[in-house]
């Protein structure tokens, strides 16, 4: 294996694997999550965040899999900055809370900025 094919395979699994284990995790921390989404006024965030859980967790599956890597990352970007829109709101924040949020942004746009990186390389 080159070494571009290798770090594109590595890079896959680290990206993919984020999505995986959120996805996972979520899932065991139902109420948690599920109570600031009620705050936001999502519709039955219950049935929202199984979904979107099941979605990350099998999108990242795909990229690490690479099965459909593009359609796999595009999809896992636009969900990212979905999720980023509605739980992460500065905008609507003060003080640490809203230093916290920024962060989460600019953490998720350099996520979305990768997921790019691979969704352009499989085209």
């Amino acid at each position: 294996m080159a070494t571009a094919e290798f770090l594109m395979a590595f890079g896959r699994l680290l990206i993919g694997g984020i999505f995986v284990v959120a996805g996972v995790r979520h899932l065991f921390i139902l109420p948690a999550v599920t109570a600031p989404m009620a705050a936001r006024g999502i519709p039955r965030p219950r049935d929202v965040l199984i979904a979107g859980s099941i979605f990350e967790a099998l999108a990242g599956l795909m990229l690490i899999l690479g099965f459909y890597v593009s359609w796999a990352a595009l999809w896992l970007a636009v969900f990212t900055l979905a999720a980023s829109w509605i739980m992460l709101d500065f905008w609507n924040k003060n003080g640490f809370a809203r230093d916290g949020a920024i962060n989460g942004w600019i953490a998720n746009i350099g996520v979305v900025g990768g997921l790019l990186i691979v969704a352009a390389q499989d085209f």
